[in-house]
């Protein structure tokens, strides 16, 4: 009987070892295995675009347990169905829900729901919204340099601004005009050339243009100026009723895609290239200060990393539509046309006279523009050999 008793000791200390060293990892492990895959089928499962809207209510669950999750509103100055400029606006805000497994959510708002476009700086500055989606030069009235991050008129290209902007002090420029107001700038999305606008009639010289009321808005629009051109700076929604009415001649807008959704092509038959106005263009995602130094430094990561690859499908993107617009336009009727070279050269040297007008009313516009302008000098000799 005691050796019973004693291998059922000993019986029990084994099963107990074997049950603590080897069985129980294995266990273990192999739930987390389960775990991970099932983790793994549950995002092959995720449906690729999740839609982003007002009332979203999205799968959180995937958050890492003990991590708080970030939920920021965002205020869209264009309406997601918007191609390109809304459009992208979306897909950031879906792509950095996707790249934050679920701890990141920015929830889009179309315009006017949180806050009108116009008050979109003062509310993201004061924190009365997280964060806005737009344009730099919506915010001419409050710092006239942005509009140098915009569209330059007779600027760069895009692969030009993206190299000034990264690797030759655009972006720190860029920081030192929001950062003061309490806002931290992420460039987000780009399109290529936009066109130059739609007309009722055609033009061939640069006198022709005299008292011609258009809408326009940004440097463009006082380059303009500068040939006898009125301009208006429209609501979007009012563009059309205003060409309908008569109360303008042409306007501008976007690239042939957008212009295309927008009808302009009903009331004005004449479309002009190239866009000189705006040879590439900005977006940016507008952060209140204080909720981003708040985020982690992945976090931060993770917001540049998809706001870069916006710009990468936002570019991608604009070329691959351009051509099928051009198609469909010139299908309904559209003349498509180009400037003749006299006025393209008298729109150039009112450009020149507006940027140095403009440098001398801002001592910010002068410096951003005086490193943009020596950027393009050594980039020219870079340009001229790679053209074909």
């Amino acid at each position: 009987m005691r050796y019973i008793i004693v291998g059922i000791v000993i019986g029990g200390v084994i099963g107990v070892m074997l049950g603590t060293n080897i069985i129980a990892p294995r266990l273990d492990q192999s739930t987390k295995q389960l775990n991970t895959e099932a983790s793994q089928t549950s995002l092959e499962k995720k449906p690729k675009d999740v839609p982003i809207t007002e009332t979203s209510n999205l799968d959180l669950t995937r958050a890492k347990p003990g991590r708080p999750k970030i939920v920021w509103r965002m205020a869209s100055a264009y309406s997601g169905d918007l191609p390109q400029l809304g459009s992208l606006a979306k897909r950031a805000s879906q792509n950095i829900w996707k790249i934050s497994n679920g701890e990141i959510e920015i929830k889009f708002f179309g315009p006017g729901a949180l806050v009108p476009s116009s008050e979109m700086f003062a509310a993201v500055a004061s924190g009365a919204i997280d964060a806005a989606y737009s344009s730099p030069g919506s915010w001419a009235d409050k710092e006239p340099a942005l509009q140098l991050f915009s569209g330059v008129p007779f600027g760069p290209s895009s692969g030009e601004y993206l190299a000034w902007v990264y690797f030759d002090g655009g972006q720190e420029l860029l920081n030192e005009i929001y950062n003061p107001h309490g806002i931290q700038s992420v460039l987000c999305g780009m399109i290529a050339s936009e066109a130059s606008g739609w007309f009722r009639h055609s033009y061939t010289t640069p006198e022709d243009l005299m008292g011609l009321k258009m809408h326009a808005s940004g440097l463009g629009s006082k380059v303009l100026n500068k040939l006898g051109v009125k301009t208006l700076t429209l609501q979007d929604e009012d563009i059309f009723l205003a060409l309908d009415n008569g109360e303008i001649d042409g306007a501008e807008f976007s690239m042939p895609a957008i212009d295309l959704k927008l009808g302009f092509y009903h009331l004005a038959g004449h479309y002009y290239f190239p866009g000189w106005h705006q040879p590439s263009s900005f977006f940016e995602l507008l952060i209140n200060k204080d909720s981003w130094d708040a985020l982690t430094i992945t976090g931060q990561a993770q917001i540049k990393a998809v706001c870069g690859d916006n710009i990468r499908y936002g570019l991608a993107e604009g070329e691959a539509l351009q051509y099928d617009a051009l198609k469909e336009l010139t299908a309904k009727g559209v003349t498509i046309k180009r400037w003749p070279v006299a006025i393209l050269s008298a729109l150039e040297d009112a450009w020149r006279e507006v940027a140095i007008e403009q440098s001398s009313m801002d001592t910010k516009f002068k410096e951003v523009w005086r490193s943009l302008s020596d950027f393009r000098k050594e980039y020219a000799v870079w340009d001229e050999l790679a053209r074909q």
